[in-house]
């Protein structure tokens, strides 16, 4: 299996520290072309696409694999092995945060820090848990999804990007749901929010940082909490950003809190 054809990976930078950005639902790497320039003299950058995300093989898609979050976890680990990487610096953005912590959880060995980026375990509202959506909102959208797919895309664009200011990204976002097969695209949405990872939050190992935006209609500021108290060596970031998407509508402050964090981690060792 060709694994960096599959996940069109891309490999460039200078230095002897890896750091691997995974983009997050809809999205493909191009979305890290803001905050990869800030790492790459002194971080080797390895960027890749999901099986049926961007330029990958959309050939290899198999629903058996892809239907639950393990299988794109599995991409993590595969891409990681075939370039024999270990202690991997993981940027993580929304759903690809609880995909990185399954692929610690399996094989933490090969991380030395999760960066997560408006991550959410459970975006459905449970008793004691505020997740942020009712579980019939989230059914009504997966219909609006199947009925009318362009529409979908046009009103879950603005909602995720928030920043109306930034009307470039909000249109970027939207035309990359659209690019995406229809179906693949469904079923990643159907597996991106209607998982339930809170349990898993308790078994990673690997220090992270939780960046965590204001007015984040996806991800609110409860939630990012919640992640905070559950995972065992964390720390949080409370971001002037607004939105889900802070690395593309406010790349420089996004840049200062990861480096702020590694830097901080260096210095324990």
């Amino acid at each position: 299996m060709d694994v960096l054809k599959r996940n069109n990976v891309q490999i460039f930078g200078n230095g002897p520290e890896v750091i691997m950005f995974a983009h997050g639902f809809g999205c493909d790497q191009g979305m890290w072309r803001y905050i990869t320039p800030a790492f790459e003299k002194e971080y080797q950058i390895v960027l890749f696409d999901y099986v049926g995300c961007g330029k990958s093989d959309i050939g290899k898609y198999a629903e058996a694999r892809y239907g639950s979050l393990e299988g794109y976890a599995l991409d993590i680990i595969e891409i990681c092995q075939e370039l024999k990487l270990k202690d991997v610096i993981l940027v993580a953005h929304s759903v690809s945060s609880m995909i990185g912590m399954l692929a610690s959880i399996r094989e933490p060995h090969l991380f030395k820090s999760l960066v997560l980026v408006c991550p959410s375990p459970c975006y459905i509202n449970k008793p004691g848990y505020y997740g942020g959506f009712e579980e019939k909102d989230l059914e009504d959208l997966m219909d609006v999804m199947d009925n009318n797919y362009v529409g979908w895309a046009s009103f879950l664009a603005p909602v995720v990007m928030k920043n109306s200011d930034k009307p470039e990204l909000t249109k970027e976002l939207e035309t990359s749901f659209c690019s995406m097969d229809k179906e693949i695209t469904a079923n990643f949405a159907r597996v991106t929010f209607f998982s339930d990872n809170r349990a898993d939050l308790k078994k990673v190992l690997v220090p992270s940082l939780i960046l965590q935006c204001a007015e984040d209609d996806i991800a609110s500021k409860e939630v990012g909490q919640y992640v905070h108290r559950e995972l065992k060596e964390s720390e949080i970031s409370y971001m002037e950003a607004t939105g889900h998407c802070p690395h593309m509508s406010h790349p420089d402050e996004t840049i200062k809190c990861i480096q702020e964090y590694l830097e901080t981690q260096d210095c324990l060792k």
